[in-house]
Parts: structure tokens; sequence; C-alpha cells
């Protein structure tokens, strides 16, 4: 029986790996936030100081990279004259760093002869608590934008917003950038956003909350659906989480932070940021909560249903609403947090609400880079509902659902050993 043996030694080894190893243990017990999970087999790649030396990125691949402390690096993207090109970059200062008010992460997009296509920048905002926060960048092929047109090279370059400012330190951050590519409608559609949508404040969805575990990065961003959701959260950490909004669909979200008995008294300002990406990890929105360790709470926005024809409007935060599929929603806990209240963790909840039937989207004349970023599939929505990332395999989901001990998670394998052998027996 090799097969079936070798299918038994790689649940097991899945199950292990499950398991808290040393390190795992020993974060947790010093209260220690996890580091930026990057992505599995993200290829190396150093950004150039000149374009004329600008390593390429391909569209779907995952990239890690840094960022000096000054300066800007430069990556080339080789496109076509009909795909719009989309590149996020996530950038991961160390906890030990400090940076300014402003400071953040700018990406620029260029062509071979200077001309800007896109711009943006994300900031860590008013409580000066490094983590990870990203930006985008675009090249469109759109009516209303007669350059960046043209197939051929173009130029990401990436760089600080404020790396001089009062309270910045200069040392390294490292990058995550992610390329895509989306390709045209296959008829052409509206060249206008939507003028009306339903623009009321959205309340918050009732009901107790159902315990759920961030990820640590992008990449593991745990599945999510409407609901309300809570984890713990500690000063410094950020937790990531993906929610299937579907063409037509709007997404609202509230977080609060809990009380805390520490007896600090004192506030923090924006202790708790919620941010709001796109499924090309572009920012939409956040909200900043502060924290006198009392319950505290605030809500993202309003913002429009999903549609393909947002990408004309004139703010960037409908604009980026402008595909179906996987939204971030990625929460932080000022780093500040721990001076006034102690190390915690902190109960936080998420209520998120999705509201709005699928309706059908573009049809696209083509496939996107990655496959299916701009969709939602039955996966996806099976996934929010299970809390475990799509194609995770049975044992795993088992393994991933409440957070399950050691011991249980043991117990789970033996279990599924045992089915296999009965199956063995009766082939």
């Amino acid at each position: 029986m090799p097969v079936r043996l070798g299918a038994v030694a790689m649940i097991l080894g899945a199950v292990a790996a499950a398991a808290p190893g040393p390190a795992a243990t020993a974060g947790k017990a010093s209260g220690t936030p996890s580091p930026y999970a990057f992505a599995d087999g993200a290829q190396s790649v150093e950004g150039a100081s000149s374009t004329g030396n600008a390593a390429p990125l391909k569209p779907g691949g995952t990239y890690k990279s840094s960022l000096p402390g000054s300066g800007k690096v430069s990556y080339r993207l080789d496109l076509d004259a009909v795909s719009n090109a989309y590149v996020s970059v996530t950038a991961v200062p160390s906890p030990d760093s400090t940076v300014s008010v402003i400071d953040g992460v700018k990406v620029t997009v260029q062509d071979i002869e200077g001309n800007t296509c896109s711009v943006d920048n994300t900031s860590f905002g008013a409580a000066r608590s490094p983590h990870p926060i990203a930006a985008w960048g675009m090249r469109e092929i759109s009516p209303g934008k007669p350059l960046c047109r043209k197939a051929g090279a173009y130029y990401v370059s990436v760089e600080r917003v404020d790396p001089d400012g009062e309270g910045s330190s200069p040392d390294a951050w490292d990058l995550e950038l992610l390329a895509m590519t989306e390709p045209h409608t296959a008829k052409a559609g509206p060249t206008s956003a939507p003028e009306v949508w339903n623009s009321a404040t959205p309340q918050p969805l009732p009901g107790q909350a159902e315990r759920r575990k961030g990820g640590a990065g992008f990449t593991g961003a745990t599945p999510i659906g409407q609901g309300a959701w809570q984890d713990d959260i500690r000063p410094g950490q950020t937790l990531f989480y993906t929610v299937p909004v579907d063409w037509g669909q709007q997404i609202s979200a509230t977080a609060e932070l809990g009380s805390t008995d520490s007896g600090g008294t004192g506030y923090t300002t924006d202790a708790l940021d919620l941010a709001l990406y796109n499924p090309a990890r572009g920012d939409i929105a956040d909200v900043g909560v502060g924290y006198n360790g009392d319950q505290k709470a605030g809500s993202l926005p309003p913002l429009p249903p999903v549609d393909h024809a947002n990408r004309h409007a004139a703010t960037a935060q409908v604009s980026a609403l402008r595909f179906a599929g996987s939204y971030y929603l990625v929460a932080h806990l000022s780093k500040g947090v721990a001076d006034t209240f102690g190390d915690g963790p902190f109960p936080m909840t998420l209520r998120v609400r999705v509201s709005g039937q699928p309706q059908g989207g573009p049809e696209y004349a083509g496939e996107s880079e990655p496959k299916g970023v701009f969709d939602v599939s039955d996966q996806d929505l099976e996934a929010a509902a299970e809390g475990v990332a799509a194609g995770d395999d049975t044992a795993m989901r088992a393994l991933a659902v409440g957070g399950i001990g050691t011991g249980s998670a043991l117990l789970v394998g033996l279990g599924v050993w045992t089915v296999v052998a009965r199956r063995g027996l009766t082939a």
C-alpha cells in the first residue's frame, strides 16, 4: 500500500507542521507579535537605483525586495497595448523602527518616455506605529487617458514618503511586490462612473462574534464573509482578512476594540487602524479608532457597489472599487498602546456587511494574471464560510477552524489515518 501510506505520511506531516514549534511557542509566550508573512515562493529581486538596470516583474508573480532608508528603487514591467496592469508594493518596516506622521510608501509608474501613468502613496497615520502598508501603481488603457497606451517597457519606482521627517529612522524596509494584469473587455462599456448609489452610513452588523484568527500577511489572509468576527490583537500586531465581494455588492466594516482592566489611564490616537484594500491590494479607505481603555469602535466610510465603471470616477476611493474579487481588511494595533495599557492581548471584533445581490460583470477578452483574481468563485465563498483558504484539504480545514490544539490535531490525523487504512482493507 505505498500510495496510501504516502498519503498518510503527508497528512501527519501537515498535522505536525500545524503544531506550534519552539519558535512559535516562544513568541506566543513572550507576547511578541508575529512578523509579516511573505508569500511562499516569492522570488527575491533587487531594486535598481536606475531604470536602465531595472529587474523585470512578471505579471502573476510575487517578489520580495527591500527599500533603502533614502532614495528610490526601480523595477520593470513589459506590457502589451491592450491590458491594464497593476503593481502592489507592501512595505514592511521593522517593528523597532520609527516613522514620522506622514511617512509611508510611494509608488510611481512611468513609461519609457518619462510620462507618469500613476502615483499612489500610503502613510502610517497619526499613531506613528510602523506596520505593513501597501500602495499600488497602474498602467490603464482608457479612452480618457491618452498616455501610457503603448506596448513596451514601463518602470515602477518605490520610495519613502518622508524619510527625513521628524522621528523617521533610516533603516531599510522589506518589500513584497505583486504584479497583475487585467484583460480588456470584449465590448465597450460606460465611460463614466455611476452617479447614484446608496451612500447612507451602513449600520454595524449585530450579533455574537465568532472566533476567526487573522492572518499575518496578504497571501495568508484569513477568509471571512458577512458576519461578526473576533480575535485577540497585541500592540504592534497586524492582522489580515479577506472578504469576497462580487460585482454589484457593497462592503462595509466596523472595528471594535474591547475594554481593558489594566488600570492604565491616557489616550492613544488611532490606536486601532482598519484599512480596506481591493483585490490588487490598492488602498481604498481606512479608519482610526482612538483608545482610552474603554471599548471603542470606528467604521469605514460608505462605499459604492463594486462596478467596472468606477474606474472612471474622479476620486481614488471610488475608482479603486473597480473589480470583483477578494477584498482585504487589515487591522493594526499601535505599538504605543502598550505604553499605557500593557501588552494585552486586546479583544478586537470586526463587523462586516456585504450587501446587494451579485450581478453580472464585464465580459473580459482573456484571462487575468493571476487567473481568477478579479472574480468571486464558489470556492471563495466556501472558504469565507469555513475560514480557510480555497484549496485546503479536509484535514487542514479541520485544523484551521477554531484554532484546534496540538493534541486534537493529532487525533484528527489519526482519525484520517484510520479512514485511509479501512479504505485500503476494502479496496
